[in-house]
């Protein structure tokens, strides 16, 4: 599933993430490649450890928490703390699959990636070239969001950065551990959620969303894997 997610952080809070990036040393964003990947891979990352970098993570992370469409889509169990990167002057990121697990940074916490995210802080008029391209099976996915809005997808997916040839992109990105581990079975739990938030609204006196929501939480048992 490769999902948009519109507005996760406000055009404050977008405000205020580039203000404090802007005053930020970035250093060489080969450090958190893995061996395949840093051959790919030419752009400018903030260190993990940086004050900046944690507190614009935990921001985005409490604007994740409060995102219904984010919670229904990827059920996340953890997510790994966000970094930043920036790309510019003609970098580019070549095409890579992320690695299945990562360290969280301090601490013994592995995380699986089940699923990638990046979150824009640039707007697309702001720098030519950039795109996401994510590779699924329906084909391949050109994606440049406004700032504040993020897309979601599958870290098992083959994808690249497209050269920036003019002007800077800069995002957020990071990856989630899932309560349910098989991309096929929690888009049908999503497409479940929501037609049951449809329903709801269309027909609240329908005893239809209580039928259904009894259906999900059993396939949610079954399926969740903590």
């Amino acid at each position: 599933m490769l999902l948009q997610i519109p507005d996760v952080l406000t055009r404050d809070q977008v405000a205020q993430a580039r203000e404090m990036l802007e005053a930020a040393a970035w250093i060489d964003g080969r450090v958190t490649a893995g061996h395949q990947s840093a051959q790919a891979k030419d752009n400018m990352q903030l260190p993990e450890d940086h004050p900046t970098s944690r507190q614009l993570g935990d921001m985005i992370l409490a604007a994740l928490q409060r995102n219904p469409l984010f919670i229904s889509a990827a059920l996340p169990l953890r997510v790994f703390p966000p970094l930043f990167n920036r790309y510019q002057g003609g970098q580019s990121f070549g095409n890579h699959v992320d690695n299945a697990i990562r360290q969280v940074p301090g601490s013994p916490l592995r995380i699986r990636t089940d699923l990638s995210a990046t979150l824009f802080l640039a707007e697309p008029s702001e720098y030519d070239g950039g795109e996401l391209m994510v590779e699924d099976t329906y084909g391949v996915h050109s994606v440049k969001l406004p700032a504040g809005h993020l897309i979601l997808y599958p870290s098992t997916s083959l994808h690249n950065v497209r050269p920036v040839t003019r002007g800077a992109r800069v995002a957020s990105f990071f990856w989630i551990q899932s309560m349910v581990r098989d991309d096929g079975e929690r888009t049908l739990l999503f497409d479940l959620d929501s037609a049951i938030q449809h329903v709801a609204s269309e027909s609240p006196k329908s005893a239809a969303p209580v039928q259904l929501t009894a259906v999900y939480h059993n396939l949610l048992r079954r399926w969740a894997d903590l």
